[in-house]
């Protein structure tokens, strides 16, 4: 297939699953392996990964009044309440080293997982047993409706749940977020909130950690690399940018049962053609 067609396809998966609980990095490897990509490519594990960042500057457009809001009222918050370390943007960079210093000891472990549609299958359905019992029974005994309610201790388990998403593709990075959330008394909206925010230090981190890596490993780039690499960021951009919106209304309504019964069938059929 056309380099650039398969770009836009994976631009346009990546920015309709970046921010679901159904994780983008499985299917964007499902995507890759239904049009033939090779999976232990190089350059396509790095594609992967890096055109996230994409859906992740949507984040930053959508939330740019919020963003900004959190910035004037540092360190002590709207209210006046807060301290420099429970402020939501210090809680954020909280769960953002507790994460990111265990994924960076694994990268290698991570890097064999991303090739393994098994790992990935299982991953999808047992993520959505999770998600679906955590969100029929902690959803009605939420305590912290806002954001900037939010305790260290809520942040801590928020970031260690995110390692789980990083070392098995497939959980989700905004699953375990929202469900660690919402086993710690997160209202579905603080969760959901809390795993966009956190998603911009994340994956800034590691789309520019595996760009760079790339690129010293692989000084023979070619030009038409980095214009596929251009198409899919910006694809994933534009489509992430319009699934926002539509997701927060969405679980504002309806919660995320239905994705949980997405994940099981997506991940069974994984299995399922793996073994035919």
């Amino acid at each position: 297939m056309n380099d650039y067609l398969a770009a836009v396809i994976i631009g346009v998966v990546e920015g309709l699953t970046e921010f679901l609980p159904v994780s983008s990095t499985a299917h964007i490897r499902l995507t890759q392996e239904l049009l033939e990509l090779p999976l232990d490519s190089d350059y396509w594990k790095m594609f992967a990964i890096v055109i996230q960042l994409g859906a992740i500057l949507s984040v930053l457009v959508y939330f740019r009044e919020r963003i900004q809001g959190f910035l004037r009222t540092y360190p002590s918050g709207a209210s006046g309440q807060h301290q420099w370390w429970s402020h939501p943007l210090a809680l954020v960079a909280l769960s953002f080293v507790i994460t990111a210093v265990p994924c960076f000891l694994m990268d290698k472990f991570i890097g064999e997982n991303l090739e393994n549609l098994t790992v990935i299958g299982w991953a999808l359905i047992l993520g959505g047993i999770v998600m679906w019992f955590v969100d029929r029974y902690f959803s009605q005994r939420a305590t912290t409706e806002h954001m900037e309610e939010m305790t260290v201790m809520q942040a801590v388990i928020i970031g260690l749940t995110q390692i789980f998403a990083a070392a098995f593709p497939g959980v989700s990075r905004s699953m375990s977020t929202i469900a660690g959330g919402q086993i710690m008394g997160l209202s579905r909206t603080a969760a959901l909130e809390f795993s966009f925010f956190l998603s911009i230090p994340v994956m800034v981190a590691a789309t520019g950690y595996k760009l760079l890596q790339f690129v010293l490993e692989s000084p023979s780039v070619s030009g038409q690399q980095w214009l596929v690499l251009g198409v899919g960021f910006a694809v994933s951009f534009v489509v992430a940018w319009a699934v926002i919106a539509w997701f927060m209304g969405w679980v504002r309504q309806h919660g995320f049962a239905l994705f949980a019964i997405y994940r099981v069938i997506v991940g069974a059929i994984t299995l399922v053609s793996i073994q035919g």
